[in-house]
């Protein structure tokens, strides 16, 4: 029988001393736990990895957090790291000859890799991420004011994601760097796309890279949604400018559209009576405003443009505060809207 990830994962665990003394060598015991530098077996003391405990769930043995950088995973991502590998098929077939298993006999029909940039790439993307709370996209969102999102269904964290800059040569292997994954979806709730803002693990910014974002799959018309759309619904471009809108109105749903372009051709959810819109205060913000209003008006649509004070919102947030952008943005709602949007626990 063909021993499952989480097989795996449980088996390492009760190896885990052996597993640390032999991947993080350059670490050491210390009670109950294994003590190094980081997943790369550098010396140090900010990781530490539990070397006993149940056999799965919270406390297990094998379960690791890295107190510098804010990741955590278990020994099957420890393994990854410690030998730079790229897949989780890699990283299986490592720990099988580790632990002495037999690898497992290839299945009849091999799985086909999805092309790239495809929606189902996106969707196998997504759902290698895991969630973002006590991990470095975390940390990346508080730096931007973004502190109380939670584990927000519609992003996640990947710690080891693909990155090819521009024109790289198709042979050439990718770099990984951490990254925030958002989810793009229809108004349906399929998913349609991903974007990925990578980060860089020393300051908890946005990776060094020439763009550190990218997006992949079908975005046009479709967005990342935080709240589900009801008869209302605020519109913005950026991903952190429009959460910053559901840090000041927790009520209110958003999308973002994560372009000016998307945003004019962003596709109205059924029921929908009032539009916030909230461009970026540039010209293209401004055109793509314009567009989104005409095609809202020609279907009855109400349309409110929230203004930022600065170039976007979160600038705004930063500036301000999440109280004082909650009254920045309480002075441009509709009347109808301000006991269900203000007059709760904000």
């Amino acid at each position: 029988m063909t021993d499952t990830a989480s097989d795996i994962t449980r088996r390492l665990g009760r190896e885990a001393e052996a597993v640390c003394r032999h991947y993080l060598s350059n670490g050491r015991k210390q009670g109950r736990y294994w003590i190094v530098g980081d997943a790369r077996n550098t010396p140090g003391r900010s990781l530490y990895v539990r070397l006993t405990g149940p056999a799965h769930g919270p406390g297990a043995a094998g379960k690791w957090a890295d107190a510098a950088t804010g990741e955590h995973g278990d020994l099957l991502d420890l393994i990854a790291s410690a030998r730079h590998l790229q897949s989780l098929g890699e990283t299986l077939d490592e720990a099988r000859r580790f632990l002495s298993l037999p690898r497992p006999e290839p299945p009849r029909r091999a799985r086909q890799s999805a092309p790239a940039g495809s929606p189902e790439a996106a969707r196998r993307l997504f759902a290698m991420g895991r969630p973002i709370s006590g991990t470095l996209a975390e940390r990346y969102l508080h730096r931007r004011g973004l502190a109380a999102l939670g584990d927000a269904p519609a992003l996640r964290f990947h710690p080891h994601c693909y990155y090819w800059r521009e024109g790289q040569p198709k042979e050439a292997l990718p770099e990984t760097w951490p990254a925030l994954l958002a989810k793009v979806t229809d108004g349906h709730g399929n998913l349609t796309g991903i974007h990925r803002t990578w980060l860089d693990p020393a300051t908890a910014r946005k990776a060094p890279l020439d763009p550190p974002r990218k997006a992949m799959g079908n975005l046009l018309g479709h967005g990342v949604r935080i709240g589900a759309a009801t008869d209302i619904l605020a519109a913005g471009e950026g991903l952190e400018s429009t959460l910053s809108l559901r840090m000041g109105l927790p009520d209110l749903p958003v999308i973002a559209a994560l372009s000016a372009n998307h945003l004019a051709a962003l596709i109205l959810p059924a029921g929908l009576r009032r539009l916030y819109i909230a461009a970026d205060a540039d010209e293209a913000g401004a055109m793509a405003a314009d567009k989104l209003t005409e095609r809202a008006d020609a279907v009855g649509i109400e349309t409110i443009r929230f203004a930022p004070l600065g170039d976007d919102f979160n600038e705004d947030l930063r500036k301000l505060g999440r109280d004082k952008l909650r009254v920045h943005l309480s002075q441009q709602l509709a009347t109808a809207d301000l006991s269900r949007l203000l007059f709760c626990d904000p």
